[in-house]
């Protein structure tokens, strides 16, 4: 299949926020990146959309392959867009959260060096604008848990 476009186009990726519930509360899982732009930083989990798949696919298929953990049901977040997110170009994000089950382990794959579950309230500084998409990603996750 061949396109040919008079104008620019952006990538498409997706992040995932994962929460999990604890007795002393929520933790999320961060990735620590193993290749540039930010490596060696915390980010969510994600990736670049393939040309042949959903944004809803390659959520689960990221979270699969740098974290080993299957997403029960993604909720959508929303798209993140500023201009600059990425510093390798145009890329729009798609974000979604999800709530697994507090007994997966979390394995590093793919593109991660890391795979680690941090409490709410003591992260570490976050590539790209991931501390944006944690914050929607945790209010929408509130709404599922009631508080």
């Amino acid at each position: 299949m061949s396109y040919c476009y008079e104008y620019p186009r952006p990538a498409i990726s997706v992040d995932i926020v994962v929460v999990r519930r604890m007795a002393d509360g929520l933790e999320v899982v961060l990735i620590r990146r193993d290749r540039p732009p930010f490596e060696g930083c915390w980010a969510l989990p994600g990736g670049f959309m393939d040309i042949d798949e959903t944004v809803e696919a390659a959520a689960a298929r990221e979270l699969r392959e740098e974290t080993g953990l299957i997403a029960p049901k993604l909720k959508l977040i929303g798209p993140f867009s500023a201009v600059d997110r990425d510093p390798r170009g145009r890329v729009v994000s798609i974000a979604f959260v999800t709530v697994i089950d507090p007994l997966q382990v979390p394995r590093a794959g793919d593109d991660a060096a890391e795979v680690q579950w941090f409490k709410v309230g003591e992260l570490p500084p976050l590539a790209f604008d991931h501390d944006r998409i944690l914050e929607a990603g945790l209010e929408v996750s509130r709404s599922i848990f009631g508080d």
